[in-house]
């Protein structure tokens, strides 16, 4: 079990690959079975293979992703972490997006088994948003 000190640090790591477009870094923070999900817009993958091709999209659709600006709320005796943050989308046409999100992440043997997000607007981590 992680204290919130690791906790905080294991989000923050995973959210520099994110924005960094770093796959194998993305998934060193996930269990191989880890179950990613979109609450707001109704997505739910599980699996390396699964969450790999959504952030395939998501960079291959957009220009830039950042993630700034983050209040955690650990919870080590829970293996819980609460993030919320700000997103900034560079679009393919240069115009940005912005956005406020929030994700839950549930943790085991330092890894995150579960990350549950919550955004505001469209869901750019879709089929949808991909470039062909």
């Amino acid at each position: 079990m992680l204290d919130a000190d690791e906790q905080i640090a294991l989000v923050e790591t995973y959210f520099r690959a994110v924005d960094a477009e770093d796959i194998d870094g993305v998934l060193s923070t996930l269990a191989d079975d880890c179950t990613f999900t979109v609450e707001t817009h109704g997505v739910h993958l599980k699996g390396y293979t699964e969450i790999a091709a959504m952030f395939e999209r998501l960079w291959t659709s957009h220009k830039a992703v950042r993630h700034y600006d983050f209040t955690h709320i650990p919870s080590p005796r829970a293996a819980r972490i609460a993030s919320q943050f700000k997103v900034q989308n560079t679009e393919l046409d240069g115009s940005l997006t912005h956005k406020s999100n929030c994700n839950f992440f549930d943790e085991k043997d330092g890894c995150f088994t579960r990350v549950a997000v919550y955004m505001t607007g469209a869901n750019p981590l879709n089929a949808e948003h991909a470039k062909d």
